[in-house]
């Protein structure tokens, strides 16, 4: 036997785990995180439809909830099971704890936006860890339940966004302004959901995707299993197709290939019919569900074709992973304060606008932020991906399914694509993900139905 990632031994491979894992209880750790999962994808929604002023209360809200988290894994030792991963945070909190007060200490910060750098340089994930390590295989199952019932509600919802005027209240942005609503073309909407803005949703859809793809190959013994699971399949293909994203179409695109192609690779020879049959029902729903939304596919290619005009999909990709050329020109080794990018910054300092001034992707934030330091995050989150793919592989050899994979790969896109030091949003989702991310190592194989 070999061990797991808990540390005890893991099961032998093509024995299938005892059912009573995923009975009981949920835990209070797995209550707390699905508390925060369900303020992060709805408090867009109180703030746009009932609300603005609910935003801070709620994002109040949610740091608490976050911070008690992490507190209550401190005071139960829950840390203890993931001993390296939790030394490693505490060596990287006193880099950005110490690297921030040098900021200070030399003018290139004030203590206010100090704060609000530890906040995102730290907070979502130290909360990943506390949850990964606080959470049981039935807190796990239970999540994810929760996640994929929320992609359910959400594919109708921007189905609507999408038919609806910019004008109409389901496309009600933060402001009283038409103006504001973020259109394709004329009269059609980049849909939101319940997201304040669209990069949350797109956001939202793409943490959703690898968990859909895993419960559509997930092993089911009801008819209303099999229901289920291309039901939810198809809702995140809705979501896709009406989002107007071009990055959400080209990563759903190449996931869905790793997905199709993987799952042949890895399924048992026994297994192969049954990865075919899965494979030609996804293609077929793919299909169907594009001839239903055919004006909005034919919105997203417009847009394909009027932005290749001004900038290739090759030079984007190298601008996000990489960041703009002009970063390296303003970056300098002290940078200029973690924290000062973020839009919850802007919005202290421009008189409660938030405005992005110092970079747009991830990597050149981080640079101009934090300097060598931000150049030390990049590389440890590279590091980090690099590993969690690594043991992610093994344990798709281990289980015969690509799952584990699809999320580390999801993962390591949205450690270096989202912006997780800028948007308060994506700084949420990411701890979500990652969280989910760590369990998916310690539980890979998939146990939805159970």
């Amino acid at each position: 036997m070999t061990p797991s990632f808990t540390g005890r031994p893991a099961a032998a491979p093509g024995t299938a785990p005892p059912r009573l894992a995923v009975a009981g209880r949920v835990s209070t750790t797995g209550k707390l995180f699905i508390a925060v999962m369900l303020i992060l994808i709805y408090e867009g929604a109180v703030r746009k439809w009932v609300s603005n002023a609910m935003s801070t209360p709620l994002i109040g809200l949610r740091d608490l909830l976050v911070v008690f988290t992490i507190g209550r894994a401190f005071w139960l030792g829950h840390f203890a099971r993931l001993p390296l991963l939790s030394r490693a945070m505490l060596l990287w909190t006193c880099c950005v704890v110490g690297w921030g007060l040098l900021q200070l200490t030399l003018g290139e910060s004030t203590f206010t936006v100090f704060l609000i750098g530890l906040r995102f340089w730290l907070l979502s994930f130290w909360f990943a860890v506390a949850a990964a390590a606080g959470m049981n295989e039935r807190d796990y199952v239970v999540a994810l339940r929760v996640l994929m019932l929320a992609l359910l509600l959400m594919a109708p919802l921007v189905a609507l966004q999408r038919q609806a005027p910019p004008e109409s209240f389901i496309n009600k942005s933060l402001g009283d302004d038409v103006d504001e609503v973020f259109q394709l073309t004329a009269g059609v909407v980049r849909t939101t959901g319940t997201f304040s803005f669209t990069a949350g949703f797109v956001t939202f859809a793409a943490m959703c995707a690898p968990f859909a793809l895993g419960i559509f190959e997930a092993r089911k013994t009801r008819p209303r299993h099999r229901i289920l699971a291309a039901a939810t399949f198809a809702a995140l293909i809705v979501c896709t197709l009406v989002s107007g994203a071009r990055a959400s179409f080209l990563f759903l695109g190449g996931l869905l290939f790793l997905y199709l192609v993987g799952n042949l690779a890895f399924s048992p020879m026994r297994q192969k019919g049954r990865a075919m049959i899965a494979a030609v029902v996804a293609i077929c729903l793919i299909g169907a569900l594009a001839f239903v939304f055919s004006d909005a596919l034919r919105t997203t290619q417009e847009r394909f074709e009027s932005a290749a005009q001004t900038e290739g999909i090759a030079e984007r990709l190298v601008t996000t992973l990489v960041g703009e050329a002009s970063t390296y020109d303003r970056a300098d080794w002290l940078g200029a304060g973690i924290g000062i990018g973020s839009n919850l910054a802007g919005f202290a300092r421009f008189s409660s606008r938030a405005v992005f001034t110092f970079g747009e992707t991830e990597q050149g934030r981080s640079l101009i932020e934090g300097g060598l330091l931000g150049a030390l995050f990049i590389v440890l989150k590279l590091i980090a991906i690099g590993i969690g793919v690594s043991v992610s592989i093994r344990q798709s050899l281990r289980t015969r399914a690509i799952f584990p994979v699809l999320v580390w790969l999801t993962l390591g896109l949205a450690l270096t694509t989202w912006p997780v030091i800028g948007q308060l949003t994506a700084h949420g989702l990411i701890g979500i993900l990652l969280a989910l991310g760590l369990l998916t190592l310690r539980y890979p194989r998939l146990r939805f139905f159970d």
